[in-house]
């Protein structure tokens, strides 16, 4: 998995991007197929830093969250957390469907068909 970290209007600490760094790999935990995750810390507004991350996944449109908090950590936390959010949601959803048995169009009734009484 491949991680970039990339800033407008300024520059991140390599403490603060190994911190960063560290919270983006605990997302492979939530789903197992990610390829890439992309990062960017938008320090503009020094007293609101926004962090965007885009992670894209195999077979998989991206996952996306956006943040802009006091702090750039706490920023980093919360967008963290809903791509954690998404990526759970999806990987139950793929789960429910593999336990459903794949069917797409639902069960077959057995009301219409004919046999003896």
């Amino acid at each position: 998995m491949q991680i970039n970290i990339s800033t407008r209007h300024g520059s991140v600490s390599e403490q603060t991007r190994s911190k960063i760094l560290a919270k983006l790999e605990k997302l492979e935990r939530y789903f197992g197929r990610l390829t890439q995750i992309e990062v960017t810390i938008d320090l503009e507004r020094r007293d609101e830093p926004a962090v965007d991350i885009k992670v894209h996944a195999e077979h998989r449109r991206d996952f996306v969250a956006s943040f802009r908090s006091g702090d750039l950590l706490s920023s980093v936390d919360q967008a963290v957390h809903k791509v954690e959010e998404q990526l759970r949601r999806y990987k139950q959803r793929i789960q429910e469907r593999h336990r459903a048995g794949g069917s797409r169009h639902g069960e077959v009734s057995e009301e219409g068909s004919s046999g003896p009484a």
